[in-house]
């Protein structure tokens, strides 16, 4: 017994854990501990008060309601680009599957003040809009801009391997079957790639909740109105009120963790009946 557990042991196996263990800890997990420690010095009733105040409940909204619509938008777009990147051959791919990653490269900042410049009532597309009556900087639609620019390259990139290594020959099946080119999607490819359309889902959803840098410069800060989660807890650490401010960041933890577990179960879910199907 003892040699045939030798043998289903990884190499290294026990410092490969306590190294991942550690890497772990530090990085992470001591980290958001100290979240809790810091706010276990409020009391019962002020954490609920910090928690459900006005302008905290405006801000949280504001930051996992337009997250989670950009990720929509997001899934949707993503898929059309990754589809055209993907299938067709056209002048200049290379160039605009390229410009799919400026977003990761661009400092936040950077961005945030491009897209403030761009969308000002006086920039190249905010002056079309604002005749229109749309008012995109410093309202929460710029915002929800902002959270969009940031999580496409999410989608994208983790769809486009699993559309590169996806049979062409199951869609050709399909139709020689008889299949319209509508069921072809719906029951051949969005099957397959439903695992990785999740992901990048909850990547996007993620990064855009957790924003700062390229959001408050857009996004006109103004309490009620266009303030985000995370610019309230840089608020309240400004006023040294530090134990507010890791009770906000301890709401956003969980509930970003309940939303990602959910989506992971759903991915769970999508590659098991995907694999069963096969």
């Amino acid at each position: 017994m003892s040699t045939l557990s030798r043998k289903r042991s990884l190499p290294g196996f026990g410092l490969t854990m306590g190294l991942t263990i550690l890497w772990l800890s530090l990085m992470i997990l001591i980290p958001l501990a100290g979240l809790f420690v810091k706010t276990a010095e409020l009391s019962p009733s002020a954490f609920w008060a910090t928690v459900t105040a006005p302008r905290t409940l405006h801000a949280l909204q504001v930051s996992f309601g337009l997250a989670f619509a950009a990720a929509c938008i997001n899934l949707v777009a993503g898929l059309v680009i990754v589809w055209a990147l993907v299938r067709y051959r056209f002048p200049g791919r290379r160039i605009f599957d390229a410009v799919v990653d400026i977003p990761f490269a661009l400092p936040t900042a950077v961005a945030g003040i491009a897209l403030t410049t761009l969308f000002a009532q006086k920039g190249w597309l905010g002056a079309p809009l604002a005749a229109l009556g749309i008012k995109v900087a410093f309202t929460p639609l710029g915002i929800f801009i902002a959270m969009i620019f940031i999580g496409i390259p999410f989608v994208v990139r983790t769809v486009q391997p699993v559309l590169i290594d996806l049979d062409v020959e199951l869609e050709e099946a399909a139709e020689c079957l008889g299949a319209s080119r509508w069921q072809t999607i719906r029951r051949v490819i969005l099957p397959s790639l439903a695992p990785a359309v999740l992901t990048g889902f909850a990547l996007a959803f993620a990064r855009a909740v957790g924003e700062y840098g390229s959001v408050i410069f857009i996004a006109g800060n103004l309490p009620n109105v266009s303030e985000i989660a995370p610019l309230l807890i840089v608020i309240r650490l400004s006023e040294f009120r530090y134990a507010d401010a890791t009770a906000i960041a301890v709401v956003m933890l969980i509930f970003s963790f309940i939303i990602i577990f959910i989506l992971n179960r759903l991915q769970h879910w999508a590659q098991t009946r995907s694999l069963a199907a096969a």
